[in-house]
């Protein structure tokens, strides 16, 4: 924990702003969208949920098909799976670890051939490690797929200056116990599309018509995050850019330790002119 983060739980508490929303969610999702220039965000349940609400979102159902990495683990896959969707998975590039261009684009043109365009793609930025974005968004422009970057372990990373996870649609991030900050669980759904994100924050909270009684004219979910968890947030992000530079420092101390073992490699990062 970086120290703030019983602060923001007291004044929680103090404030009696238990339940999902309140000052601590709105303070949390402002905190996220400063630190990688989304233009909005929403603080969820988990990156599943935020997942799974993209997916409903771009109206993906039963049979439509997404095109998804092998490398990744089945969180980024379930919900494809929770609408009944068909998830088209696409092996690695050596050079990153994540999705490859060139089998990417023979996957879209192989359905494409056999009369099942893709509804979207999916890109998992893993280890904090950016997939070849440039030349995967421009591919996705080609063949008119919108993009859902899932990053769940890349808070805090950046190509050519621009933050994972807001170059696609839709960003994805998680903020699980594994992960580079913490809430004890959560995630975050960022896009650039405010009545995007508005419609995903109705459909996380159980899709309440704005009624003065219980009305709902279609299915929601119980996706928000609570008040006092997005409190541990606001907290962590206050020590974020330390931890970045904290993993930096370990990762360079093995490299540093195993560098004369030639049977030991690293996962490589992506350069800029990549």
């Amino acid at each position: 924990m970086g120290g703030n983060e019983l602060k923001y739980i007291h004044q929680a508490f103090d404030e009696n702003w238990i339940a999902p929303l309140g000052p601590n969610v709105d303070n949390f999702e402002a905190d996220l969208c400063r630190f990688t220039g989304a233009k909005h965000a929403a603080a969820l349940s988990s990156g599943t949920a935020a997942i799974h609400l993209t997916l409903i979102l771009l109206g993906i159902g039963p049979g439509d098909e997404v095109i998804c990495p092998t490398f990744t683990f089945s969180a980024t896959i379930n919900p494809i799976l929770y609408q009944g969707a068909i998830p088209v998975f696409v092996d690695s590039g050596t050079s990153t670890w994540n999705i490859c261009v060139e089998e990417t684009r023979r996957a879209i043109e192989d359905r494409i051939a056999k009369g099942k365009a893709p509804k979207a793609l999916m890109i998992v930025h893993l280890y904090g490690q950016s997939a070849k974005m440039w030349q995967l968004m421009a591919l996705a422009e080609t063949y008119n797929l919108p993009v859902i970057e899932d990053a769940a372990e890349a808070l805090g990373a950046t190509y050519e200056g621009k933050a994972l996870g807001t170059f696609g649609k839709f960003g994805i991030l998680s903020f699980n116990g594994n992960k580079i900050i913490t809430t004890s669980g959560g995630g975050a759904l960022l896009s650039n599309d405010q009545e995007l994100i508005e419609k995903a924050r109705f459909l996380a909270t159980q899709a309440r018509d704005p009624a003065p009684h219980y009305q709902h004219s279609q299915v929601g979910y119980n996706y928000r995050m609570s008040n006092v968890v997005a409190g541990i947030g606001r907290g962590q992000m206050e020590v974020l850019p330390e931890r970045v530079r904290r993993r930096r420092e370990i990762f360079a101390f093995y490299q540093q330790a195993f560098s004369d073992i030639p049977a030991i490699s690293f996962s490589p990062e992506l350069s800029d002119t990549e």
